[in-house]
């Protein structure tokens, strides 16, 4: 450890796979499929990331507040409440942060008014702009806290999540803030299940991330925060890889350049090498050109020795939460002495025009993990490459 180590002291979490830390951690090991057929969001029924779990109540009566997205927002936060209320007496509201990472913010609940309102003429009085703009939630999380240090959302699509994070550690090492609430919040909406269903992006069974038989996403839904500061508790977030390769508007670039350049600049904020990282939790979302170039980059830098797996057929493709729920995930890796790596779900048929990669399989025994990285990849080649290290 250093003496300017900023930590992942905590993290609420909610996805379809859990609704808590013990829930995710134990549903990443088994061959359950949480995903749920449904038609709701589009013609076709589709495998979507649905969490059907009740959500709190939002205390929160106004109607810019009252979204779905706050709801998923709300029940993490409730699961890091207390850590939050204890930074904010130690160390002041304004001394004290949000960054919320989200692609959708409200627009779900949007929706119907806007229905409304092109057939009646009348957008319904619950109705609030507010809602869909995408500062919502971290404003969200600052009213309920009292929170009175920079509040400010980060939106650059699949990477928003991990976007966050990077930017909550660099509020604490500039000495803007002493503690950051920071993380993503994404919920169901039809502008994305049909905006990827138009790109011909989907799959209408659960992915299969990096099988020759690969054929699209599944969408999904998610809330994780973390809870960061310097307090020596929890998981260091070590190294952060950003770039942005211009590529194409939704596509990436093909040969991984991106996607290695911003793993390569990780680990060099990490002071690590390549045979220091014990897992990586791939992007992996099963389109034909998002794990071509994946494996190349992965192989490119790590050859097929460390284990890897994608953990959106367990919980689809969160979108703005993506890179918090699977930094989430590499967190509980981290958290036990002895971690467990989520397993790699597929039908086990390897794509041979693509690198091999070493996918955790499901007898994969438990060992002592000290690094892993996580990847993020959003459309314009806006890439981050995270690194957590277990703290001793």
């Amino acid at each position: 450890m250093k003496q300017n180590d900023v930590f992942l002291n905590t993290v609420g979490l909610l996805c379809a796979a859990g609704n808590s830390a013990d829930s995710l951690k134990q549903n990443l090991l088994s061959d359950a499929n949480f995903l749920t057929l449904d038609d709701s969001f589009g013609a076709t029924p589709l495998p979507l990331g649905i969490c059907h779990d009740d959500l709190p109540v939002n205390p929160l009566t106004s109607s810019r507040w009252q979204s779905r997205n706050n709801q998923f927002a709300l029940a993490a936060y409730l699961q890091i409440k207390s850590q939050v209320e204890e930074a904010v007496a130690r160390f002041g509201s304004d001394r004290v942060g949000i960054v919320i990472g989200t692609s959708t913010s409200g627009i779900a609940d949007a929706e119907p008014a806007i229905r409304s309102a092109v057939e009646s003429g009348n957008l319904p009085d619950k109705y609030h702009y507010n809602i869909q703009e995408m500062g919502n939630p971290a404003q969200f999380i600052a009213e309920l806290t009292g929170v009175k240090g920079p509040v400010y959302a980060i939106s650059t699509a699949c990477s928003s999540g991990a976007k966050a994070l990077a930017s909550g550690k660099r509020l604490i090492t500039a000495g803007v803030c002493d503690v950051v609430i920071a993380g993503g919040v994404d919920t169901l909406c039809r502008l994305t299940v049909q905006g990827f269903s138009a790109l011909e992006a989907v799959s209408t069974e659960v992915c299969n991330p990096f099988s020759k038989n690969r054929n699209g996403i599944n969408i999904g839904e998610a809330a994780a925060l973390f809870v960061l500061s310097r307090q020596r508790q929890g998981v260091i977030l070590r190294g952060i890889g950003e770039s942005s390769d211009a590529h194409h508007i939704s596509a990436p670039e093909p040969n991984g350049e991106g996607a290695a350049s911003c793993m390569r600049l990780a680990m060099e904020d990490a002071g690590l090498e390549a045979k220091h990282i014990d897992y990586i939790n791939l992007h992996g979302t099963a389109t034909t050109l998002n794990d071509q170039m994946e494996s190349i980059a992965v192989n490119q830098l790590f050859g097929n020795n460390v284990l890897c797996s994608s953990t959106k057929p367990f919980i689809g493709h969160t979108l703005g939460a993506a890179g918090a729920i699977e930094a989430a995930i590499c967190w509980l890796m981290l958290a036990d002495e002895q971690g467990s790596a989520p397993i790699h779900r597929w039908d086990g048929e390897p794509d041979p025009t693509i690198p091999n990669l070493n996918l955790v399989t499901a007898n994969q025994p438990a060992k002592f993990y000290k690094y892993v990285l996580s990847n993020s990849f959003a459309f314009g080649g806006n890439n981050i490459a995270l690194i957590l290290e277990r703290a001793p």
